[in-house]
């Protein structure tokens, strides 16, 4: 919620549940292998990073904040390298309906834009409570 209303995703909220997430999947305390946490860690920040700059390149802007890499991240470390693409796939499918929405309503902020922390959190407390590899199964990966 602090995304939403502020835009911005502290470090001090993203980064310790980043290295929990990583500490969680050593310890065993997840069902994540640390090999797939760190990954998933990876490259949650840099397919953002790549999306950030290809985006700034053919645009001129920016797109979204260092935190949505920084929450790709954590979320990676949590799941794992698998679960990145599903990640992404329902915060962005969710984003959309939620944009559409707004926009139809005349609700949009101005200059149209609106955070993606908030569907990136969402997908991640989905993917808590209906576990990874449920998920996975149903998406057929």
């Amino acid at each position: 919620m602090i995304d939403w209303e502020t835009t911005l995703l502290p470090d001090v909220i993203v980064l310790p549940l980043l290295w929990l997430g990583l500490v969680a999947a050593d310890a065993h305390w997840t069902q994540t292998l640390l090999s797939d946490a760190l990954w998933g860690a990876v490259g949650g920040y840099l397919t953002l990073w790549s999306v950030y700059w290809a985006f700034k390149l053919a645009t001129g802007k920016e797109g979204m904040g260092f935190g949505d890499f920084k929450l790709l991240a954590c979320l990676g470390a949590w799941f794992g390298w698998q679960m990145l693409i599903p990640l992404l796939l329902l915060s962005s499918v969710v984003g959309t309906f939620v944009g559409v929405a707004l926009k139809w309503r005349g609700a949009l902020r101005e200059g149209g834009y609106m955070p993606f922390g908030p569907f990136l959190a969402g997908a991640g407390f989905l993917c808590l409570a209906g576990s990874p590899r449920f998920i996975l199964t149903t998406l057929g990966l």
